[in-house]
This record gives structure tokens, sequence and C-alpha cells, in this order.
């Protein structure tokens, strides 16, 4: 398999899809293409009709989207673990991940993803609605599950909000605590530290995700 991508600083979509193997142990080649460039789109048309990141193609198969590459790789090589047993749960983390794949848009706007920054954002009335519903998901999982997972075990839904994660903590988002919880277990997790490691590493900007004011780093 070749899972193609986009910037791991930026790409919060292109995390969605890397995730599962990662967390999964499964074996992919990664190709990585810089965002806005002409390679990147030269590279993307000979591959899927959206020519957009991420882009796995498993032999003849060609998948584009990441909750259709996640839903592609869950059935072919995981044997559907990555959903939860019972259909109750199974639905609900299906609209879970849909939610954030459909919706959101104002926190998605205003918080693009920048692993390597620390940054502060005046927020619209709508995207701290947008942090509430999150904040208030997360919790309510967090009580039900008692556990480091929003369904207990590691799902594709915790694939889905893997970048929100890291746009609270980028922008220094406060909050509630059961939801903090989660947002550490997602930090503290090997699949994102490989991740955040790798994204450091990289010297590209894209301004169009350059948001907010920086805020210094204070020693102790």
């Amino acid at each position: 398999m070749k899972l193609y991508i986009g910037n791991q600083n930026y790409s919060s979509w292109s995390l969605r899809a890397w995730v599962i193997f990662a967390q999964n142990g499964l074996n992919v080649e990664v190709t990585k293409l810089t965002l806005f460039t002409p390679e990147f789109y030269q590279t993307l048309e000979t591959l899927t009709p959206a020519a957009k990141v991420p882009a796995l193609i498993d032999e003849e198969i060609a998948v584009w989207d990441s909750l259709a590459i996640l839903e592609y790789v869950n059935e072919r090589y995981l044997e559907g673990r990555c959903w939860p047993e019972t259909a109750a749960e199974k639905a609900k983390a299906r609209a879970v991940a849909c939610e954030m794949h459909s919706g959101f848009f104002a926190l998605r706007n205003e918080l693009p993803m920048n692993c390597r920054a620390n940054r502060r954002v005046e927020l619209s009335d709508e995207a701290v609605r947008d942090i509430q519903r999150i904040d208030a998901m997360w919790s309510e999982q967090m009580a039900i599950h008692d556990g480091r997972w929003l369904f207990g075990d590691w799902s594709i839904a915790d694939a889905m909000y893997a970048p929100v994660a890291l746009r609270f903590k980028t922008y220094g988002i406060q909050l509630s605590e059961r939801a903090a919880q989660y947002q550490q277990t997602v930090l503290s997790s090997p699949a994102i530290q490989t991740w955040l490691e790798q994204a450091a590493l990289e010297q590209d900007i894209v301004k169009e995700d350059e948001a907010g004011v920086e805020v210094p780093t204070i020693n102790a």
C-alpha cells in the first residue's frame, strides 16, 4: 500500500488517514508532498480524480478522502475492529466520526492545524460553540467508558478527532477535566508522538495555516 499525505505540520486530513496505520502496526509506504506546490498537484492528478491528500493506492484500488481510507483499511486489513462491536455503539461512533467529517467549520477555519506553533486567536461565537460541543462529546464518552479512548478501545472516531486534540494544544484551548483527560491520551499516544517528531523536522511554511499570534514559551 502507498499513502500520499501533505505536510505533517499542517495536514489534518492526512493525519486522520495515517494514524490508523501507525496505531495498528500496518505497513504502508508513505509519500509526503508539500502542500500547494506544482509537484503536489501533478502527482495527485495521476492518482485520484480529487487530486487531494490523503490518497491511498492499494494495488489497483485507489481510495481518497480520509474517512473512506479509514473504512477501507478497517474492513480489508483489520477485520472491522476499529469500530465498536455492538450495533448501538457502532452507530454512535459512526455519528461522532461523521460529525467531525462534515461539521465544525468555524473551528476548522479559525484553528488550522499547526503542530509546531504555540498561538492565540480571537474566536468567533461559532468556533466557541464548536469547542463546547466537542468538549461535551469527549466528556460524555470518557464518563461512559471510563477509559482512554472515546469508545473504550481505539476506533476510527479517535482518528477523526486526533487533529482536534493537536489544535486545542496549539491554541491553548481550555477544556473540562474529562475532555482534557482524553486530549492527553491522544497527545501521549506513540502514534501521535511519532507524527509530531516527523512534523518537527519540516521547514515549509504554509501561510494560509499560520493563524493567530505567537505566544512566547516561558522556560521554568
